[in-house]
């Protein structure tokens, strides 16, 4: 019996994991999906909602109402995790999303509200935190550790040992070498290579990236 769930997020990362659980139901019917939340959705996205064949439920609050899972299908880490901090207090479960195209070694640890992209690739005795999103093609190497909220975009790689904070955004081809440390609400721009630790709150950028 696939278990109910609802998306947090109309815009374009929520829209894209519905086609995550899409996949998923392709191989086993897991998910039902009841809608979307959102307290502020755009036209365009109502629209775009529609020709999923999908629908807006309502503001993220409806969610006390409702007897499903939840995925916050929000790409910016911040956003992401002060929306957790609202919808935690209704105490309803958060799913947790592998698509059939991602893959797993083996002695990794995977929390709750996780979502791997199709191609996302995590090797061994990794650590990912709640709420963490790996999107299309990223990878994560042996060992490493990802805090809550982190945000690895497209084809970007965290290479083994390295430590990622929370609510970091590493962007899409992105790499961050063997390790490496990345503190808390550090910004990692597209293409970048981190070749040495990046402090709390810092935007680095560039080849190495600075």
């Amino acid at each position: 019996m696939p278990e109910p769930v609802v998306i947090v997020g109309c815009g374009g990362h929520g829209r894209e994991i519905f086609g995550v659980i899409a996949a998923i139901n392709g191989v086993a019917d897991s998910w039902k999906v009841l809608g979307f939340l959102d307290d502020t959705p755009s036209e365009t996205n109502l629209r775009r909602l529609d020709r999923l064949g999908t629908a807006w439920l309502g503001p993220n609050a409806l969610l006390g109402d409702l007897d499903a899972h939840y995925v916050i299908g929000i790409g910016d880490p911040r956003t992401r995790a002060a929306v957790t901090a609202l919808l935690e207090p209704f105490g309803r479960p958060a799913a947790t999303l592998v698509h059939p195209a991602a893959g797993q070694g083996p002695h990794n640890l995977v929390a709750d509200g996780v979502v791997l992209f199709a191609g996302a690739q995590i090797t061994t005795n990794v650590t990912l935190g709640r709420h963490t999103h790996l999107n299309q093609n990223a990878t994560v190497g042996h060992d490493a550790v990802l805090a809550d909220h982190v945000q690895v975009n497209p084809l970007a790689a965290v290479s083994g040992d390295c430590c990622i904070g929370r609510e970091v955004l590493i962007g899409a081809g992105a790499v961050v070498l063997q390790g490496r440390e990345v503190g808390d609400g550090a910004t990692v721009g597209a293409s970048a290579c981190v070749a040495r630790d990046v402090g709390a709150g810092q935007i680095v950028k560039g080849v190495p990236a600075r």
